[in-house]
């Protein structure tokens, strides 16, 4: 199992992810998404999908919603998330 410690990296974080126990929760899930697009692709593009997908249209609302944030800040707020999340499974 991953310690919290253990992740120096975006990309530790990242792998990190699959092994959680805990379900987090879809609005921390969503976050780490938002996160991580905004990390790997930079602010939000296409259209907001539809209410007949309205899981496209969470995931894009939640990458909308860190829209204007830097890939590094994204990068750390995304570790930081994962860290809590690691540490919160003891």
């Amino acid at each position: 199992n991953v310690m919290a410690e253990q992740i120096k990296t975006f990309e530790d974080a990242v792998a990190a992810v699959p092994t959680l126990t805990k379900d987090p929760g879809n609005d921390t899930k969503l976050a780490l998404y938002g996160l991580y697009k905004q990390a790997t692709e930079g602010d939000v593009t296409g259209k907001r999908p539809g209410f007949t997908n309205p899981v496209g249209r969470a995931k894009y609302d939640a990458w909308a919603a860190v829209e204007g944030t830097s890939a590094e800040d994204a990068e750390a707020d995304y570790i930081a998330k994962v860290r809590a999340l690691l540490a919160a499974e003891k």
